[in-house]
């Protein structure tokens, strides 16, 4: 936000510097301007222009992205994902994701025991503990805990 704020500042402020740049030129060219407040002129000027191209350097560096990197996952694949135990037993399904300060995805929330969401409650299990495999489109996510461990587990308490 404050990047945008001193840009849209020397947006403004460009215009007027240059106008009095030129009238400062044109009284210099009859001779009823001394130098040293030319070249303060010109000096401001210069700073302004520099401050203006960092600003503007700093816009040109956003990191766009074309596409998925390889091998990565769409947070939207991830929720309703099934999540199925080493048994093949499916246990529930991701209803969210726990992410920390850094961006990295740290931990899924899996909605565990219920029947038709009535009765649920949600695990958190830690994304390294889950194995990933499947598309996309037929994403698998598998744990090495029971569906009577998770059953055992605390219920996940999300921040507000």
């Amino acid at each position: 936000m404050n990047h945008l704020r001193s840009f849209a500042f020397y947006a403004l402020i460009t215009p007027a510097i240059a106008l009095g740049s030129s009238a400062a030129l044109a009284q210099q060219s009859t001779g009823s301007q001394d130098q040293p407040s030319m070249q303060k002129n010109q000096d401001e000027m210069k700073s302004s222009t520099k401050a203006m191209q960092k600003d503007q350097s700093h816009t040109q560096n956003i990191g766009y992205m074309g596409n998925a990197p390889t091998n990565g996952i769409h947070a939207s694949d991830l929720m309703g994902a099934k999540v199925i135990t080493a048994g093949d037993e499916e246990v529930g399904e991701v209803s969210d994701l726990v992410i920390d300060r850094d961006g990295q995805v740290v931990g899924v929330v899996i909605g565990v025991g219920g029947f038709l969401g009535m009765g649920e409650k949600d695990v958190a299990i830690g994304w390294d503990d889950i194995q990933r495999s499947g598309t996309a489109k037929e994403l698998k996510l598998r744990i090495t805990q029971s569906r009577e461990s998770l059953m055992a587990a605390p219920e996940f308490q999300p921040q507000k």
